[in-house]
């Protein structure tokens, strides 16, 4: 970066001059660190910010930032100090609000909310259960007391056999042909 290069290198070292700053505040001291390592600060802000001129705007406020920062704390290692303190302001820049990208939902696009997808489920389900009350009174009077028992009241052949007086086969036979004829009826239903 060549915008700030008019400013005399010095002998010291870092150390040296951080140590120098906080005991003058001499911004002149500041200067001399920091610009032995705009360059740093430059391409991180540039990896960072992706625009050449944000990143030159952000190495000067990033400086400016130093002034406070760096008399607050005990630096011992100021390039990665500073390397630290550039990549938190350029995450900074990223999270406020003018950064982030919004893009408006196109509402005609999207399904209305979940109440009516609720309501949807529960209208088929009821729509469902309406056609299968219908279907169960086309039974023989034996299919549906023996599907009902069977399917409703979970009760096995040899329940269903005791309690309607049938012969197994029979019940057998009756649940078969039951489900069979109401499987036809609910899809007869469905297709209409």
């Amino acid at each position: 970066m060549s915008f700030i290069r008019n400013i005399s290198e010095s002998p010291l070292s870092d150390k040296e001059l951080v140590t120098l700053y906080k005991q003058d505040g001499d911004m002149q001291v500041l200067a001399q660190l920091y610009q032995r390592y705009m360059d740093l600060v430059y391409g991180v802000c540039l990896k960072y910010l992706k625009e050449t001129e944000t990143s030159r705007d952000a190495v000067m406020e990033i400086f400016e930032e130093l002034v406070v920062k760096l008399k607050k704390h005990e630096v011992d290692n100021f390039k990665g100090w500073l390397h630290t303190v550039t990549k938190n302001y350029c995450l900074m820049q990223l999270r406020t609000p003018r950064n982030l990208k919004t893009k408006e939902l196109n509402t005609d696009l999207m399904q209305s909310g979940e109440m009516l997808h609720l309501e949807d489920g529960i209208m088929e389900k009821e729509a469902t259960f309406n056609r299968l009350q219908h279907c169960l009174g086309t039974l023989s009077p034996e299919q549906k007391q023996s599907v009902e028992l069977f399917y409703l009241q979970n009760k096995c052949y040899n329940e269903i056999a005791d309690i309607t007086g049938y012969d197994w086969n029979k019940v057998r036979s009756f649940i078969q042909n039951g489900r069979r004829n109401l499987k036809l009826c609910m899809e007869q239903g469905s297709s209409e």
